[in-house]
C-alpha cells in the first residue's frame, strides 16, 4: 500500500498554490493502479482546472517518484458524492445525508447512512435509523455525501 499521507504532503502545497483545495487522494481501480486526486474550489471545478492540476502534479510525481509501481493519474472534481475528509468538510455539510464506513464495528456495525448533525475536531454525530451515533474520525475508513435525487417535481 502506498503512503497517501506522504503523497498528500508532497502535492498539497502545489495544488493550493494554483488556487484549489486537495480534498482527497486514493488509489482506485481493480489493481489499485489509478492515483486519483479530488480537487475543489469556491466556484466549482471544470475540466480545464483538472488538466492544470494534473500537469503540475505530474511534474512533481515524476521528480519525487513517491509511487513505486505503474499508475495512471486522474484529477477529478468531488462530484455529488464528494468525499468528506476533514472536520471542516463535515461541518460544511451539516444537515446533509452522508455514507460513512468505519474501520471497525461501532455499536455493532461498520456502515452508516444518515444525516450529519454535528462535527467537532474528533468526531461527527450522524442520525441514522432514528438513532444518533458518535463516530470518531480516527476510526473512519471513508465518508461521502449521499446524493439525494428525490422525486421529480412538476
Amino acid at each position: 500500500m502506498q503512503n497517501l499521507t506522504k503523497i498528500r504532503e508532497l502535492l498539497e502545497p502545489s495544488v493550493e498554490s494554483l488556487g484549489y483545495e486537495l480534498l482527497h487522494i486514493e488509489f482506485a481501480g481493480s489493481g489499485g493502479n489509478i492515483l486519483r486526486l479530488y480537487i475543489d474550489a469556491p466556484g466549482g471545478i471544470e475540466v480545464d482546472d483538472c488538466a492544470s492540476v494534473s500537469r503540475q502534479v505530474s511534474l512533481i510525481l515524476d521528480v519525487e517518484d513517491p509511487v513505486k509501481t505503474a499508475y495512471t493519474l486522474e484529477v477529478s472534481s468531488p462530484g455529488l458524492d464528494r468525499p468528506l475528509v476533514k472536520p471542516a468538510h463535515f461541518r460544511q455539510f451539516t444537515g446533509e445525508k452522508a455514507r460513512i464506513v468505519m474501520h471497525t464495528h461501532v455499536l455493532g456495525r461498520r456502515r452508516f447512512t444518515g444525516t450529519l448533525i454535528e462535527a467537532s475536531e474528533e468526531q461527527v454525530i450522524l442520525e441514522a435509523d432514528g438513532e444518533s451515533y458518535d463516530l470518531p474520525f480516527d476510526l473512519m475508513e471513508s465518508a461521502r455525501l449521499e446524493p439525494d435525487f428525490g422525486t421529480k417535481r412538476s
